[in-house]
Order: C-alpha cells, then structure tokens, then sequence
C-alpha cells in the first residue's frame, strides 16, 4: 500500500485561469462518450453521469457542437440549465457549423447514433459568431465560459490547413474570439487540438487563456514539454485532455483514435509493471501525472456512465508514493525534465 509520502488530489479542488475569471475543478467531464462516440450512451446514463459527476463535485464541463453531431450540447445543456449558473464552467468550441442533413447515418466520424446534422469546418469571423448562438439555442444558457477553436491544426486538415488558418487570420476568426472576451461574452478564449505546433502558432495571433491539449502530455508522452514551459511563462493554462491516450492506460489496445502501434504497447506495458510493483493502478498515476507541470489547470477525462465517474475520480484521489514517480524517471519511463506529482526527485 502506499506509504506515508503519499499524497493525494482532490478531483473537486478548484484551479484559476484566464487571470482568476475562471476556476476549473481539477477533473473535467468530457462529454464525447456521452454523446455516443463509438458506442450509443442512453439519455438516462448520460443524465446519471452528469449527476455523479456534480455528487462527486466536477464543475468543469467540456461540450462541442462536433460531438454527436450536437447531441452533447442538448445533453449537458439540459442537465447543466438546471444547476446554479456560477456553479460550474462550460466549456465548448467553434470552427463547424452543424448543418441538417437527413444523410446522416450511424457510425458516421465514429459516432453510434448521430443527430440529423453535417459538420462543415469554418474558421472564419462570421461563422464563429454563429456557431456561438448555435451553441447557446442547443445549451439552453444565456453564456458560455470557456470558447475553444476545435481541430485546427495540420493533424486534423492535412494540405488543408493553411486555408483553414487564413480564416482566422486573416478572415477574422480570431478577432471574433477577442471581441467576445472584451464584451465579457465568454471569459476565456483558447484552442480544442490535438497537437502542439498549431496552439504555439496561434499564441503568436492571439493572447490564449487556455489550450485544450488532447493526449500529448501524459505518463505516456512528454513530447510538449518545452510547449507547456512557454505556456507557463505567458500564462496560458493548459487542460490536459485524453490523459489515458485514446484508452491504451486504461487497459484498451487504442492510441490516437486508432490501432495502438508496437512501441506504445510496450511502453504502456512497462509503465503498468512499474506501477503494480508499487500497488498503484496505472490509471491513477495517468490522471494525476499531468497536474504536475504548473501550466496544467486541469485534467478533462471522457467518461460514459456513472460507474466511471466514481472511478476515476477514485483513481484521482488515490494517495500514489513518491517512490513511484522516482522509479519512473529512473528507468526512463519518464522524461527526466518533466516535473512529476509534489516529492519527486528533481
């Protein structure tokens, strides 16, 4: 069992960002599981999960017009319109507009049951403003807290992507972003991605509060690092999302939204060795090995029932020794310049 050095978090601890207009709890609700990626979430287990996740005192919510093809936003909308308005932060993104579309069928961009409307990417100032009253009319709220460009970047638009970023140069997309920070229309502006390169670009457009970082800075990969020390030196906050990277710490063969690789499965292999030999399960250290690095506000988990909310904030919480994390970096499972959980050797 952990020893005496042990220390543990609390998923419900609240973080300030976006210079204390926000305080995120240090777990996140993401919402995409919700919306039935991969597999369909009945209306009655996503309600039970957004209810476990306000018991255990999640008040960090993630949501896009992207996920299910709108049917997180009706989901968390519902069940958040409910709740005191300055109780919780809300999360969601911009770059498609959700066009109807009867065509829509099961599977489509991975979603089991998809609502009747077809993602069409656009980053510029015009569609962003819409896509925000899109989002308020399928919330059901008056505002939204945190307002994150989605999927820009090379990873998710390949030779498209200059185009793409032309629209918020140039087109105005980040502009728009601004002027609904200055008229106090959202408290945080940031990027939704899954790569580095593009949010460091945009850090030269824009002051961002915040960049929703999916997968790259886990107990798996530090390749951000220096990334993470540029945020925290200009007082970007960073949310680590996808911290069990697409499944493979949680004991699922994925990586990436795909088929894990040789060399992540052996990695993840040993990783899950190491933390046996000190009786912690390696999903507890993947979620709190993140939180670590002072650019990190908060860790954003996807979870699907209520039964994973009360684990994962278990594993949250559970006191992890410090004789872990040192083993860690001694066996080179760890890059030696990324800081680890309060105790570990330097």
């Amino acid at each position: 069992m952990p020893g005496p050095d042990a220390i543990a978090m609390q998923a419900s601890a609240l973080r300030p960002i976006a210079g204390g207009r926000l305080a995120l709890s240090a777990l996140g609700l993401g919402t995409a599981a919700l919306a039935g990626l991969y597999t369909p979430v009945s209306a009655h287990d996503a309600e039970e999960t957004l209810a476990q996740a306000w018991e255990a005192g999640l008040r960090y919510f993630d949501t896009a017009p992207f996920y299910g093809y709108t049917r997180s936003e009706r989901r968390v909308g519902a069940f958040l319109a409910e709740r005191p308005r300055d109780a919780f932060v809300l999360g969601t993104k911009v770059g498609r507009l959700m066009r109807p579309d009867p065509g829509v069928a099961p599977l489509d961009d991975g979603w089991a049951n998809p609502l009747p409307f077809r993602p069409v990417f656009d980053y510029s100032r015009d569609a962003i403003l819409r896509s925000v009253e899109d989002s308020l009319q399928r919330l059901g709220l008056a505002r939204i807290d945190m307002l994150l460009v989605h999927d820009i970047g090379r990873m998710t638009h390949g030779d498209r992507h200059d185009r793409h970023w032309e629209a918020l140069t140039r087109g105005g997309g980040f502009r728009a972003l601004e002027e609904l920070r200055a008229e106090g229309r959202v408290a945080a502006i940031g990027l939704g991605v899954n790569e580095s390169a593009v949010a460091r670009d945009a850090m030269g457009e824009v002051h961002l509060d915040c960049t929703l970082l999916a997968g790259r800075h886990t107990l798996l990969e530090q390749g951000a690092l220096g990334f993470l020390d540029q945020c925290a030196k200009a007082g970007t906050a960073i949310i680590v999302g996808g911290p069990f990277n697409s499944g493979l710490l949680a004991g699922q063969a994925k990586f990436d939204y795909a088929d894990a690789p040789p060399s992540a499965l052996s990695r993840a292999a040993a990783l899950r060795a190491a933390c046996a030999e000190f009786d912690v399960p390696l999903e507890a250290a993947a979620l709190q090995f993140p939180l670590a690095h002072p650019a990190v506000a908060a860790v954003l988990c996807g979870m699907r029932s209520a039964e994973q909310v009360r684990q994962n904030v278990a594993w949250f919480e559970r006191a992890i020794p410090t004789a872990l994390w040192d083993a860690l970096r001694e066996r080179g499972l760890v890059d030696p310049q990324s800081p680890c959980p309060v105790g570990s050797a330097a």
